[in-house]
């Protein structure tokens, strides 16, 4: 009498269960990898309108404080981008005509100041609408530097996003603020922050001649965790 089922398939329910099994691993740990900010949005590098805006020239060579661009970064919750009344104030044909810069690289900045229109930038760093609640000036006036945040932008030819910003990397810094605190009239100074500050052992650095604790105390409250605080 021959065998109608192969003696192997007995195996059968065993792999198919080991499978699922598997899988349900698997899934689960390579959503947890790849479907987050860290892997999919660090190093976003749009491109930009025009010769695009060379930070490392400008920030970087020039020694341009953030603030000259950003003008309400202090005090607006936005990181405002300038006006093409701001960069024609540098780049007009009569302020450059003993300086080396090609023309085709500002063209773009003169063309959309002579026709009254602005430089359409492509954003960077954008959270999602749900969120919709990062204060910059709440943070700078905290002692959060923008290189926290942005990395060292003044050696950036092209911006890249350089952290996920996802909930997770905010709830890090709001649990543990210390390691990313600085003097607050330091928040811009990317050069030493990252040179000085960020190579000197947290429990050695001084605030005005206190210490990261008193900082953090002398604060109204510590960076909140509430769900409420970024989500409303």
């Amino acid at each position: 009498m021959s065998v109608l089922f192969p003696k192997w398939l007995n195996l059968l329910p065993t792999v198919v269960a080991l499978g699922g099994a598997g899988a349900g691993l698997v899934v689960p740990v390579g959503v947890w990898y790849y479907a987050t900010p860290d892997f999919f949005e660090v190093g976003y590098m749009p491109n930009q309108p025009g010769s695009g805006f060379n930070h490392q020239i400008h920030a970087g060579k020039l020694g341009m404080d953030c603030r000259y661009c950003h003008t309400h970064v202090e005090e607006s919750p936005e990181a405002n981008v300038p006006n093409v009344a701001t960069c024609i104030g540098c780049h007009a044909e009569t302020r450059l005509s003993n300086q080396v810069v090609p023309d085709e690289k500002v063209a773009f900045i003169r063309t959309a100041y002579a026709g009254d229109e602005s430089v359409s930038w492509r954003r960077v760093h954008k959270l999602p609408d749900y969120v919709r609640n990062f204060p910059h000036h709440v943070h700078l006036k905290a002692g959060v530097s923008c290189y926290s945040c942005h990395g060292q932008i003044t050696s950036m030819p092209i911006v890249a996003q350089n952290q996920g910003l996802g909930m997770g990397w905010c709830l890090k810094c709001h649990r543990n603020p210390e390691p990313n605190m600085v003097p607050p009239e330091k928040a811009t100074d990317l050069r030493w922050v990252e040179n000085t500050w960020m190579q000197t052992p947290v429990k050695q650095r001084e605030y005005h001649g206190t210490t990261p604790e008193g900082l953090v105390k002398a604060l109204r409250e510590k960076p909140p965790q509430n769900c409420g605080y970024c989500h409303h």
